[in-house]
């Protein structure tokens, strides 16, 4: 495969992500009670999943794939690697999204926040050797986490229906547009395109959902043994945790200077 066609193809699949959102907005619907029914209709509006019988379909194909495919490959990679290692390969997916958060946090207007992300990723991609390692938490600049769906919060864009998308699990009709903007702002992206760069993008991208589905083995299957209606569940989580993050951005903006900088300048 060339270059120029794995460049295209890797396009594709970013700027598809929106796309399929839409479609999945024109797709089946839930149909809803009538206004005269004051509960049914404000549940209804209360869980603002419209889209429920799609993404129900969406959900039990993602766990088929889950079941057969993902979970068992991350099981294999926990068997064959340390917690330390999975850490690592953490650390270095991360840093590999500081440029993205800078870019976000900017726009979000916090930017002693985009100061420590610029300083995360100077730091971790050098002295961190590429990001394997994290000194920049070390001296004072811990990672602090934003997406461009939580710009587009910030910006007072609601959050729209819930999603469930094939692959990516969990989102809504404003995170959904999160995929491409952290593609296209990733180091590898900005680089002149090259077979290496595409081969090791795609490797990447790889290990990353291997390993992020290896730090939640438990967890989801304590859902699924547990859980009366999985999905009902893993919606309300995502919509708990999208909000506690946003909250936690309102509520603060880091400083840019670590501690260890106001005790020696005293």
């Amino acid at each position: 495969m060339t270059t120029k066609l794995k460049h295209r193809l890797r396009f594709g699949l970013a700027t598809s992500i929106p796309a399929l959102a839409l479609a999945g907005v024109l797709a089946g619907c839930a149909t809803a009670p009538p206004k005269s029914d004051t509960a049914d209709y404000q549940a209804y509006q209360q869980l603002n999943d419209p889209l429920e019988p799609t993404n129900r379909v969406f959900f039990k194909v993602n766990n088929t794939l889950d079941t057969y495919v993902m979970k068992p490959v991350a099981k294999g990679y926990v068997d064959i690697t340390t917690q330390g290692i999975r850490n690592h390969v953490t650390d270095f997916t991360s840093n590999i999204g500081e440029p993205a958060r800078m870019l976000n946090f900017m726009a979000e207007g916090y930017p002693t926040d985009a100061g420590t992300s610029l300083v995360r990723f100077l730091v971790n991609s050098t002295v961190g050797i590429g990001g394997i390692f994290d000194p920049a938490a070390a001296i004072g600049y811990p990672k602090t986490d934003t997406d461009f769906g939580i710009t587009l919060a910030s910006w007072g864009v609601p959050a729209g229906p819930y999603l469930y998308l094939p692959a990516f699990g969990p989102s809504g009709v404003r995170d959904v547009w999160k995929y491409p903007v952290e593609w296209f702002a990733t180091p590898i992206e900005a680089a002149p395109a090259s077979a290496a760069l595409s081969d090791f993008g795609y490797s990447q991208t790889g290990i990353d959902l291997i390993n992020t589905r290896a730090t939640y083995l438990q967890p989801i299957d304590q859902i699924n043994a547990t859980a009366l209606d999985p999905y009902a569940t893993f919606r309300s989580l995502y919509r708990q945790s999208r909000a506690s993050e946003l909250q936690q951005i309102q509520q603060r903006d880091s400083r840019t200077w670590p501690d260890w900088y106001h005790q020696t300048a005293q």
